[in-house]
């Protein structure tokens, strides 16, 4: 992160503080997720499922060079079905297809690049790469006595956008969740991360 600010700063001293200058934006954003949760071993199948987000998005672009970085406060929704009745360990307490619903408070921050020398096309059209760390919050979650849940996860985050008449920006990202979500009870040390397809549409201001 430190070799990136650096990279950052170094960018802005070379183009000139005119060239520059800060632009913020922020706005709304909603999307849908398709979430799944990989655990440590296959020993029952997991289906992915689909949730949603939705919060306020930011964005930090220093015009001339293309670089930014964007950052948001949203909700998200994520979660997986786990077949816990495949196994007699779980299937003896009475469980079959067990769906866990997990609530985060999600904070991205991402370095972005925007694609905007397009000779007056950046107007209507800018694609826009970006990638980073995202930080969740565990808010809730529905009750599983089989399950115990972290307080929170990190995430890494990659993924591609563009940006509609300067307005509308459409992203698809995909982000690896690089701690433990959730785990089992009766199993040690037997847990699961998040893996999840994000599709968003913000609107800036």
């Amino acid at each position: 992160m430190k070799k990136i600010i650096a990279a950052i700063l170094v960018m802005i001293t070379l183009f000139g503080a005119d060239k520059v200058a800060a632009q913020f934006r922020y706005g709304p954003m909603v999307g849908i997720d398709i979430t799944n949760l990989t655990f440590k071993q296959d020993l029952f199948t997991v289906d992915q499922s689909v949730g949603y987000s939705a919060g306020l998005a930011t964005e930090l672009m220093f015009p001339g060079i293309g670089f930014g970085i964007d950052a948001g406060f949203f909700y998200a929704q994520r979660g997986a079905t786990m077949h816990l009745g495949e196994k007699k360990i779980w299937a003896s307490q009475g469980y079959g297809n067990t769906r866990s619903y997990l609530h985060y408070i999600q904070i991205p921050i991402h370095l972005r690049f925007k694609y905007t020398n397009l000779n007056g096309l950046e107007d209507y059209v800018a694609p826009y790469v970006f990638g980073g760390p995202e930080f969740l919050i565990l808010a809730a979650h529905n009750k599983v006595p089989a399950l115990s849940y972290a307080g929170g996860d990190i995430g890494l985050a990659a993924g591609i956008g563009v940006e509609l008449f300067r307005r509308w920006q459409v992203s698809a990202s995909y982000t690896w969740g690089m701690s433990f979500a959730l785990k089992t009870v009766l199993l040690d040390n037997f847990s699961a991360r998040n893996r999840s397809w994000d599709v968003r549409v913000a609107y800036m201001f």
